[in-house]
This record gives C-alpha cells, structure tokens and sequence, in this order.
C-alpha cells in the first residue's frame, strides 16, 4: 500500500472544509472530506501523475477535487499531501 502523509497546514484545511460545509449539511462535510482522503490513497499510487506547479514551488503537485485543489509532494513511495484550498483562492504565496 502506498504512503499517504498529511502536513499539519493539510490536516487543519480538511477540518476547516468539513467545519465549513457541516454549517449546512453536517453529513455532507464528512463525507466531502471523506472523498478528498479517498481521492489522497488513489494518487499516492501514482505519485507524479498530478498536475506540476511551479507556480506555487518547486516539487509540488496538484490535483482538483470538486471546488477545492489537494497540493502535494510526491514521494518514492506515495504522497505527502500539504495543503487543501479552495480553488478560488491565490495559492502562489499559500503552498
């Protein structure tokens, strides 16, 4: 099974995503969060098959999942995810 790691800033965004959508559906904000980890193990299988982002830093990747984008570094055996934003917001100074 590949590594999937989340930086403390990943962890404190997906509880901040679940918080936000739990206001209006406490079931929906789980289960959104619920599908973002999904998406995490499924990438980590195949760490360099996201988006590069030299836009934002060197090394990191980038995959959209619904309204938010997961960004992370690629490792020899998975991923280590390190922020999830909304993509409406200036990441180049957020990664």
């Amino acid at each position: 099974m590949p590594r999937l790691e989340f930086k403390p800033s990943a962890l404190t965004d997906l509880a901040d995503i679940a918080e936000f959508i739990a206001r209006d559906n406490p079931r929906r904000g789980l289960s959104f969060v619920g599908e973002i980890e999904q998406a995490c193990r499924l990438w980590a299988e195949n760490p360099l098959a996201g988006r590069e982002r030299h836009d934002t830093r060197e090394g990191i990747r980038s995959f959209p999942h619904g309204n938010y984008v997961v960004f992370y570094i690629p490792l020899s055996d998975g991923i280590m995810v390190v922020r999830v934003l909304h993509a409406s917001r200036d990441h180049r100074h957020m990664v």
